[in-house]
């Protein structure tokens, strides 16, 4: 089996039939985020702390979270459209 492109290192190989089958999202465990996001899982373990994170399940010790929820909060974070040039007259 050939190595994996960097950027789906340390992701779990999630059969896709499986959670389309069951109806489920693919849930991120919190390395998967913090590679996704590109920052450092103690960042992560920051913005929870202070409620900027992603929203997040917990089951025992273990954090994941949902795809959509993900999506909603990188959505949410996005950047206003800088205004446009003024023309001095």
């Amino acid at each position: 089996m050939g190595r994996r492109p960097a950027h789906l290192v340390g992701i779990n190989a999630v059969d896709n039939l499986t959670l389309e089958l069951w109806g489920l999202e693919r849930l991120l465990n919190i390395n998967e985020l913090a590679a996704y996001l590109r920052v450092p899982v103690s960042t992560i373990y920051e913005w929870r702390t202070k409620g900027q994170a992603p929203l997040a399940h917990r089951y025992g010790k273990h954090l994941t979270f949902a795809a959509a929820d993900v999506r909603a909060w990188v959505d949410a974070h996005r950047e206003p459209c800088a205004p446009a040039p003024v023309n001095p007259r």
